[in-house]
């Protein structure tokens, strides 16, 4: 046997306001942008390609290894203002950015390097598709010498 209960008005806006605020945060959209990014392979060096136009690479854009990974991220500062005499336009565009990517275990700090050339941010990673290193002995053929015949 079941009972119907009718709902008391007031316990039910009681009620939307906990839900309200206990319920999680709403899903911010981070400030920013994030650049657009090519990843090729160079012979045995990966190359990570960033469009970053407009940057001022030596102050507003750091590469890092952190952890096992290639870490890009920096910050766009954009500053134009046009003055007509009639009117003053001023725009300003700003926002930080990060890209990272999974580096192979064998790859270090010291095999990462980095270039910035019209507008695009080059990260040369030397050596990412050789055959990482394994630990332990590692034999070392032996040749021998063509057998000269004395007179």
């Amino acid at each position: 046997m079941s009972t119907l209960t009718r709902r008391d008005p007031f316990f039910a806006d009681f009620d939307a306001l906990v839900r309200r605020a206990f319920a999680p945060a709403p899903i911010q959209r981070q400030s920013g942008f994030t650049p657009a990014a090519d990843l090729r392979r160079d012979g045995d060096d990966a190359v990570v390609a960033l469009e970053l136009p407009g940057i001022d690479a030596t102050r507003d854009v750091h590469v890092d290894v952190e952890d096992g990974r290639l870490v890009v991220h920096g910050e766009r500062r954009d500053e134009r203002s046009e003055d007509d005499g009639a009117r003053r336009v001023r725009e300003v565009r700003y926002g930080s950015f990060r890209r990272s990517f999974t580096l192979p275990e064998h790859a270090t700090a010291e095999a990462v390097s980095a270039s910035y050339d019209a507008g695009v941010l080059t990260v040369r990673v030397a050596g990412a598709y050789t055959e990482p290193r394994k630990p332990g002995a590692t034999s070392i053929p032996v040749t021998v010498a063509a057998a000269t015949s004395a007179e």
